[in-house]
């Protein structure tokens, strides 16, 4: 749907560096590595409470 290629990429990357400056960027690669790390431990723990509450929602039916 959005062709996002190689070149929007870079446009992207510098008006980052412009706006945060060198020093900013390992502490948002950071912060970005932290969220991701957290959004899948969570999404694993949703898929794994998934199969019991199917079978307490039949149990109840």
């Amino acid at each position: 749907m959005f062709g996002i290629g190689m070149p929007e990429l870079i446009i992207i990357l510098v008006i980052i560096l412009i706006i945060f400056g060198v020093g900013k960027l390992p502490e948002i690669g950071g912060g970005m590595g932290k969220a991701i790390r957290n959004f899948k431990s969570a999404s694993k723990e949703v898929e794994e409470d998934a199969p019991e509450k199917k079978i307490e929602e039949e149990k109840k039916a």
